[in-house]
């Protein structure tokens, strides 16, 4: 691999963006294989951008679930090739777009909720045990005050809120999701979910109430939207 000779610091990993698309509702009870490649390394002079998709499946019918396509940014991990351009595999297809463009207009929906001061805590036993989300000395040393929230954690906010007012609390509306994370989150902070509907997709960003800052945008691709809307 091309970032063999690279003594990265893990601390210093932040997550950049996360695609995924959703092929068929996941059943309440199964066994699911993971399926994960490198699918794309850029060399950005000071830091390296990794791209990793994972598919998952059914382990018992072999029916693909979905696709989850994670950006990491990786600071400090720079400088290993010659060129500027980027790595991908052939078969990689690039994310649909890299920047969401937030209307001018006022939202469709709004939406505040709260983080708990243990939710890090609590997401981490997903699988996620970084220790930037658990460990004040890491986080200091990355360069937090304290721990920081999980950026999926913080995405699975935003689309819970557009689940619950765009989708009408039916999750199998949902296509697809992409979402770029701009602001760590602190547990126990707000966040403000603010939702426009642009046909069939959902365009939000998600604010932290107490420092009134943007701490992730994206979008949220339906197949249909409710009749109630």
């Amino acid at each position: 691999m091309l970032l063999q000779h690279n003594r990265h610091d893990p601390r210093l990993l932040l997550h950049g963006q996360q695609y995924m698309e959703l092929y068929k509702p996941f059943p309440s009870s199964a066994s699911i294989r993971n399926e994960a490649c490198i699918a794309g390394l850029h060399d950005k002079g000071k830091a390296a951008i990794l791209e990793i998709e994972t598919k998952s499946y059914n382990a018992e019918s072999g029916e693909l679930l979905c696709m989850n396509r994670m950006t990491a940014f990786l600071r400090g991990a720079g400088g290993f090739s010659n060129s500027s351009q980027p790595f991908s595999y052939s078969k990689y297809q690039t994310i649909p777009v890299s920047v969401v463009k937030i209307p001018k207009s006022q939202p469709f929906a709004v939406f505040e909720d709260y983080t708990q001061p243990s939710q890090a805590l609590v997401y981490r036993l997903s699988g996620d045990y970084n220790p930037l989300h658990s460990d004040p000395m890491v986080a200091k040393a990355a360069g937090f005050s304290r721990p920081i929230l999980h950026g999926l954690c913080t995405m699975g906010f935003a689309v819970r809120a557009i689940i619950k007012f765009i989708c009408r609390g039916d999750p199998n509306m949902v296509k697809n999701i992409f979402s770029r994370f701009l602001l760590h989150v602190y547990p126990g902070e707000t966040l403000v979910t603010e939702m426009w509907l642009q046909g069939l997709r959902v365009i939000y960003q998600v604010k932290v109430k107490e420092r009134n800052r943007s701490a992730l945008s994206g979008f949220v691709d339906v197949h249909r939207l409710a009749s109630s809307l």
